[in-house]
């Protein structure tokens, strides 16, 4: 026993050894390893040996690519400004320099100059240049004018439709451009037609993305943001059986997938209750769109 034991603690001690000795040949072979790994170097590629620089095939890859693996300089081309925009957008929250690359990426990839092309059809394809119309820059820059240049936001966003006419919310996302004009114009002819263009965008919305078959899904309605969306307008420009009626479907709307904003849920039930009880019943005069009396005729059903 005592003879195995020795064997086994000899054996152990081999294998050490034969595990420093590799260490150390692969140190030698191939260095400490401080200099390829020295936290301050960075390492930079050229776009043409750069396995993280995607080829156009022919569009640009429009996600987002880790900035600092490009090995980018200085940006030379549309796609190149976009992905240091989001990098100053995602990474830095420099919304400035987001805004000025992408601006910048845009005026290097617009169909009106040429440089670059709307896809529509398969015949499209088979051209490589100009590159197709990339829709990620003018979505970001959208988004990020919404609230400060809703009409800016609003013309971005519909050449995001011109490249894309079925990309979902982004009708949602000028309804509610819209909607922000409404609310801080002062001319009534303004703020009316204003609220007539949220509640077609709204509307637009809801035709992308019908209800599935009920073999699919019990639900009867969806798109619980745009319901609510369209009840506010409603509500405020006086249509108060059609916010009524819209606050109802968002709540069957979220009955079974309930709300990013859980709140809005008994809101959109009390808001019901008070607005029942503010519409005028038949024969007392008045109504539903004496706000505005010629809204329901303007924006249509």
């Amino acid at each position: 026993m005592r003879n195995q034991n020795l064997i086994r603690v000899g054996s152990a001690c081999l294998l050490v050894v034969a595990l420093v000795g590799a260490a150390l040949a692969s140190r030698e072979l191939l260095g400490t390893g401080r200099e390829e790994f020295a936290p301050n170097r960075r390492f930079e590629p050229s776009r043409i040996d750069n396995p993280n620089y995607p080829v156009r095939n022919p569009f640009y890859f429009e996600g987002k690519i880790d900035y600092e693996l490009l090995g980018i300089d200085e940006p030379e081309n549309a796609w190149e400004y976009l992905q240091r925009g989001i990098w100053h957008q995602d990474d830095r929250e420099d919304l400035a320099a987001a805004k000025a690359d992408y601006r910048h990426s845009i005026a290097l990839n617009d169909p009106s100059t040429g440089t670059c092309r709307i896809i529509r059809s398969r015949a499209d394809l088979e051209i490589s240049d100009p590159p197709p119309c990339m829709f990620t820059p003018r979505l970001r820059l959208a988004y990020l004018l919404l609230h400060e240049d809703p009409d800016e936001s609003i013309r971005l966003f519909r050449e995001v439709l011109e490249i894309d006419p079925l990309f979902l919310e982004v009708n949602l996302l000028i309804g509610k451009a819209y909607h922000d004009i409404a609310k801080t114009t002062a001319d009534p002819e303004g703020k009316l037609q204003a609220y007539e263009a949220a509640i077609r965008a709204f509307r637009a919305e809801l035709e992308l993305a019908p209800v599935a078959s009920p073999d699919i899904t019990p639900d009867r309605v969806n798109n619980s943001t745009v319901h609510w969306h369209l009840a506010e307008v409603y509500e405020e420009s006086g249509q108060l059986e059609d916010a009524i009626m819209e606050f109802d479907l968002y709540l069957e709307a979220t009955r079974w997938h309930s709300d990013v904003y859980p709140w809005r849920i008994p809101l959109a039930a009390k808001k019901i209750e008070i607005l029942r009880s503010q519409v005028v019943q038949p024969g007392h005069g008045g109504g539903p769109d004496s706000a505005n009396p010629q809204f329901r005729e303007s924006a249509g059903p």
